[in-house]
């Protein structure tokens, strides 16, 4: 019986997302790059870089460096360089890359069906199963700034212990590479 299930849990996983995928074709971006355009629009100013991307969305260095560049050319995201260390690029989205990254999806909707109840039980259960997942890999969780140790409670949007900075308001909902679950 439990084989049963697991197997009849990894298929509906699987077909998800491959639904959801399937979606993810819009204009004239690829699945791949509508991931890292939506990762890039919901990450903070620190957790932008090529190997946020790749350690995010599991992929290489070299290919998330090669979407972003498709992004970039799209007119979806510009580049930066840090000022203190010229090999640091990190991106950013742009209006158009924004409104992209927001568009409503079918599985967003079909999310939105469910009751209160059966969404936290969802969000629980397949937070678990990410979480089982990235230990066994040696991932980090990127999680919700607010959600992390580090993260200090302030009027005016918050503090990082860590990388001791102020936060701007909209920080404490984004995801952080450094995040480290409270």
């Amino acid at each position: 019986m439990i084989a049963n299930q697991f197997n009849q849990i990894r298929a509906l996983i699987d077909r998800l997302s491959r639904l959801s995928e399937a979606e993810d074709w819009t204009g004239d971006l690829n699945p791949a790059q509508m991931a890292a355009l939506r990762y890039l629009n919901s990450a903070n100013r620190f957790s932008r870089a090529p190997s946020h991307l790749a350690a995010f969305s599991g992929s290489t260095r070299g290919t998330a460096s090669q979407t972003l560049r498709a992004l970039e050319r799209k007119g979806l995201v510009t580049e930066a360089r840090s000022a203190s260390d010229r090999r640091s690029i990190s991106y950013a989205v742009t209006m158009a890359g924004q409104q992209l990254a927001e568009h409503g999806k079918a599985m967003n909707q079909a999310i939105e069906e469910l009751s209160a109840d059966k969404m936290q039980t969802l969000q629980d259960s397949l937070s678990d199963v990410l979480r089982t997942l990235l230990a066994a890999r040696g991932g980090k969780p990127f999680g919700l700034c607010r959600h992390c140790r580090h993260h200090e409670k302030r009027d005016a949007g918050g503090y990082c212990r860590l990388l001791d900075v102020n936060l701007d308001p909209a920080e404490k909902d984004q995801i952080c590479h450094e995040q480290e679950p409270a």
